[in-house]
């Protein structure tokens, strides 16, 4: 008879560290700098079902489909540490009674609206998850998605100084209850905060009947021991709102567009940088976009002007195209290590 299998016991404390980046790593120093992508909508909008749509935004194989796709986008973004991913729409704009989505779409919402809820629904805790998402028909198929298992998305003995929560209905008058994700809920003295509210907080300290934290903002965790804490969405309604709608007070200081037609990243410098953007075109490309826009004076022959570089991090590629999804793996990869290099701490 043959040896049986020592059967495994699952252990909820316990994480598994057979490979070297289970645990997240806390830095003695944070990481100031930050990285956004913008991204047309259009990108899921010939998609022809909403498996599609869905495949497209997270990373699975469609229910009746041959093929897988071969790029993730949301994976790609978490994987190289995006902190912003901005959706805009390159196409031309209609007025509402000759784009009604409802129609166009089948019931869905529109296509960046579509990709920015399920971006949003991926980088979200799965322990927050329901609270912050109701049931909806675009989310029908996000429960077949990989899960980016970002740092912040923590089991429930998992020990870090900060976790993601969400603020609950209670009624004391000297702070807020949050639920995230632990044993017992975090009291939060001081503060009274609204009600389903996502909120980091850190922990400070186990009282045995509740543990006490502080409410900080969702950049803490990584301008103070650098830890990727996920990213925030953002709606465009054109590709010169990218830039004119940044949340940060001096905008972007380095702005890098893609194309075939540029610069091979070989042949240029990247200076320091406090936020970088990295912009990607539809199937049409960056141009399409220009062009599409009634807000910006130059043509999309012109594309480049509109970017501090504009670079090819593909040149010979061996397909006539390369599809967003594609680009965003090839370029985020080329650009890491410039990224390390030149990001001001």
């Amino acid at each position: 008879m043959p040896p049986q299998k020592k059967r495994k016991h699952y252990n909820p404390g316990h994480i598994d560290t057979s490979k070297p980046s289970a645990n997240p790593i806390l830095k003695d120093h944070g990481q100031k700098y930050t990285l956004s992508v913008a991204l047309p909508g259009s990108i899921i909008a010939n998609s022809q079902t909403p498996e599609l749509k869905t495949a497209l935004a997270g990373s699975v194989t469609p229910p009746l489909e041959t093929f897988s796709l071969i790029n993730k986008i949301a994976r790609s973004l978490a994987i190289f540490n995006v902190d912003e991913i901005v959706i805009y729409d390159d196409t031309p704009k209609k007025s509402d009674d000759q784009h009604p989505y409802m129609e166009k779409h089948a019931g869905l919402s529109a296509s960046d609206i579509f990709l920015a809820k399920i971006l949003q629904y991926l980088e979200t805790p799965q322990y927050l998850r329901k609270s912050i998402f109701p049931m909806h028909r675009d989310l029908k198929f996000a429960g077949l998605l990989n899960p980016l298992d970002c740092p912040h998305h923590l089991r429930i003995d998992d020990d870090l100084p900060f976790r993601e929560g969400i603020t609950l209905l209670d009624f004391a008058k000297n702070g807020t209850l949050v639920d995230a994700g632990l044993r017992l809920r975090v009291f939060v003295p001081g503060k009274r905060i609204h009600q389903n509210t996502r909120v980091t907080v850190r922990i400070k300290k186990n009282y045995g009947e509740y543990i006490e934290g502080e409410i900080v903002p969702s950049t803490t965790p990584k301008q103070e021991v650098g830890l990727y804490w996920g990213y925030k969405v953002r709606i465009a309604d054109s590709i010169s709102a990218v830039f004119t709608e940044s949340p940060y007070t001096n905008g972007y200081d380095i702005t890098l567009g893609t194309s075939e037609r540029g610069d091979e990243i070989s042949s240029i410098s990247i200076p320091e940088f406090s936020h970088m953007l990295v912009v990607f075109g539809g199937l049409a490309g960056i141009e399409y976009a220009i062009d599409n826009d009634p807000a910006l004076e130059i043509q999309g022959s012109d594309a480049k002007e509109l970017f501090d570089l504009w670079i090819n991090t593909c040149p010979e590629q061996g397909s006539r195209t390369i599809r967003t999804e594609e680009a965003v793996l090839i370029t985020l990869g080329q650009l890491r290590g410039p990224i390390k290099e030149k990001g001001i701490i």
